[in-house]
Order: C-alpha cells, then structure tokens, then sequence
C-alpha cells in the first residue's frame, strides 16, 4: 500500500476522445486509442505525476465506457499511481454495481483508486440506460445516498424512488481494510453537487475547463462554507480538486504555433473563441513551461489552498508522441517546481492529498485494519447479526436514506 502521502496531488485525466488529428487527417482507431492511452498512463508515473484519471463515456466518438477495467489493467502495471475516474456517471450506473466494481478495483490495486462521481453532459445516455434526465439531480442525490451506505453497513435494507428495495443486502467484496475509496464530486455548473459533496464531507472538483475563475469560485467557495456548515472542519480544511489544461514547448511562440491548429479544429472547443481569447477567458495555458508554473501557481489565489491538480493533455487529436513529450515537461519541469511554490506558506491545519493510507491511519489509528472474513451462509445474510465475522462499528456512520442528503432526524446541523 502506497504509504506517501503528498500535500498536492498532480496527475492527468483523459476524455477518451477519439479526434482526427488536423495536421496528418488520420485518426486513430478505438485499439490503438486505448492502448495509446495505457501508454499515457504507464508514462505519468515514470515521470512522477501522482494520479491518473479516466473518463466514461457510452457514446462515439469516446473509447472508454468501462472505466475499472481499464484502469485495473493500468494498476496491474504500475505500483504507486493512483487509479481514479474522471466521471463515473451516478445517475445511470447502479449505485450496487458501482460499490462492487470499485471496491474490487481496491483490493487489485492495494488501495490505489477513489473516483469522481458526476452526472455527465451526454443527455442521451439516460434512455440509454433506462433513467429520465429530468430526474439527473435526484438520481445522483439517491444514488449516492445508497452507494455510501453499501461501502459502509455490511448489511444494508433500503428503499427509494428510482430501484428496487434492497432487504439484507451484502455489497461484496468489502472495501480494502474497512475504508471506501475516496469519493470526489464533480461538477461544471451545479450547485447542488456542491452541497452534495459538503453534505457528507467528501471531496469537490471543479472542472475548471470551460468557465472564467469567476464561475468555479462560487463553486468552490458554496462547498467550503457548507463543508464548515455539517461539521467537517473548516472552510479552509475542506478537500477540493482543479481541472487544467496545458501545452507547452520550449518556446512559447512553438508551443502557440504548434498548437493553435489542434485547437482551431478540436469539436470540444466547437471552433468559438480564438486560442488568445480562451487562453484569457480559461487556465488554458499554451506557451513555455514557466508560463504554466505561473499560471497555476496562482491557483490558489482564486480558490485557496487545494488537493489535487489535474491536467486534460491527450485531447483534440494530439499524437501520442507529442503527449508524451508534454508528460516529460509536465512532469521534469512543471510539477517540481509546483509542489514547492505550493507548499509555501500552506497553513499546518490544511489537510494533505487524500490516500488509501491516510485514511486508514484515521480510522484505526496503530491498530490492525479490518479484514472481512465472510461466516458462512445461505447467500441471504441469514447467519446471525452479520455475514461477517467480524465488524466495526467505526464504519457503520453514513447518513440514513431520505428524501434529500438524509432525513431530518440524521441530518449534523451545524
């Protein structure tokens, strides 16, 4: 298990996009893409970045519709990287499948994974899977009402709104050692996601992509406040994450040049704003690896003191060579320098990046985390008190089911 524990975090986060590059007119096939991507991956750590993220997606022109097991076989090549998604769509996975799903991600990758939970901006995926997106927000509150309580009780009864009751249920396997993976909200422009995240004390990722500082400031200012309103600490000590985007060369003149092309034909960017205004408008940072220490430097600035930075670096139709390349810089050259400046004058109380590790050391102290060891049963729970033979009550304290974050009865008011 990864015992290091940095202050920041930094790391990249993939898309998935499959984009035609516009100086070749090739574009690359959905294998070569997702081994590209592996490729990608594998390279963040060699070159010392702390996580990679991926997205899900369940439509063309996007590869990556099944997230753990991509990111399974990327743990089973690395040894410290962190596993994350860059969306697990809450509204339209089952909160039952996602429990399991990451849960055994856990134990392959010895505690290297947690995932950002997020709606997703692809409106069709909701028929897609059987969901009314006019339901999006109270999908995602109950969906993660259930999802915290399965990694949590072992033995779980519930009934909602939007799924079948569960009575007695089991999510197997347990969560490694006891603890959850860590769960960062994302959002792009919704409140309540933020509220959401503050409600149960997880962590909170602005996209910061597309919206002036303006936009995510509110974001991120709304959680830390209502973080400090339930009890979680304070404003400060709240957990949050960024969104980035950077190309660099040398040269900043290269880097425009060579860029400005990918940029000018890429449909994420839907051919709006020239590269100069949505440079200035956004963190997009196109120019020399001190631009980009710069930029991001003052981060914190904006939003305060902060755990992860992640940067978007593989889209628009970007070879994986010239990818490659921008790992090298981002990570022989940016991140040094960026963990340092950053590390200046953060006050004591600010907590460090969450890890598997960490959290374990919170729960139990010096003492031996929980190992589940199943009693055996019919399949039904029905073998006493617990599955288990052994329980914790220091897990057993998620929010019980209600209509909004939890009932009234549960609700920490502070």
């Amino acid at each position: 298990m990864n015992d290091i524990t940095p202050q920041m975090q930094f790391g990249i986060f993939t898309v998935s996009d499959i984009t035609e590059d516009p100086t070749t007119g090739v574009t690359p096939s959905e294998g070569e893409r997702i081994r590209n991507t592996i490729t990608m991956a594998k390279h963040a750590e060699e070159v010392g970045l702390d996580v990679f993220a991926l997205g899900e997606h369940h439509n063309p022109p996007f590869w990556s519709s099944s997230p753990t097991t991509t990111l399974a076989y990327i743990a089973a090549q690395t040894e410290r990287l962190i596993l994350s998604t860059a969306t697990t769509l809450i509204t339209t996975n089952d909160p039952v499948k996602i429990a399991e799903d990451f849960a055994m991600l856990q134990h392959v990758s010895d505690g290297r994974v947690d995932l950002m939970l997020g709606r997703g901006n692809t409106g069709p995926v909701y028929p897609w899977f059987g969901k009314d997106i006019r339901q999006g927000l109270p999908l995602a509150i109950e969906n993660y009402n259930l999802l915290h309580r399965l990694w949590r009780e072992d033995v779980v009864d519930w009934e909602g709104k939007f799924r079948t009751p569960l009575q007695g249920f089991t999510s197997t396997p347990r969560p490694l050692d006891g603890v959850p993976p860590f769960v960062w909200h994302g959002s792009i422009r919704t409140p309540e996601i933020a509220e959401q995240a503050a409600y149960y004390g997880d962590g909170f990722f602005a996209n910061n992509i597309f919206w002036p500082k303006e936009h995510y400031q509110r974001l991120i200012s709304l959680y830390r406040q209502r973080f400090a309103h339930y009890g979680h600490g304070t404003p400060e000590q709240a957990i949050v994450g960024l969104g980035g985007q950077v190309f660099m060369r040398t040269n900043s003149q290269d880097a425009v040049r060579e860029f400005r092309p990918y940029f000018d034909n890429a449909p994420v960017y839907g051919h709006g704003p020239s590269l100069e205004d949505f440079s200035e408008m956004t963190p997009l940072t196109v120019g020399s690896p001190q631009q980009v220490i710069d930029r991001y430097a003052g981060m914190r600035e904006h939003y305060g003191d902060y755990q992860r930075q992640l940067f978007l670096m593989d889209h628009a139709g970007l070879p994986l060579k010239t990818v490659l390349e921008q790992l090298d810089i981002l990570g022989g050259e940016v991140v040094p320098v960026l963990r340092k400046e950053l590390a200046e004058g953060r006050p004591a109380d600010v907590p460090d990046a969450p890890t598997h590790a960490g959290r374990v050391r919170a729960v139990y102290g010096d003492e031996a985390p929980r190992q589940s060891v199943p009693n055996a049963n019919r399949g039904d729970n029905l073998a006493g008190d617990s599955p288990y033979r052994d329980t914790d009550s220091r897990l057993l304290s998620a929010p019980k089911q209600g209509s909004s974050f939890g009932t009234a009865a549960t609700r920490t008011e502070a």
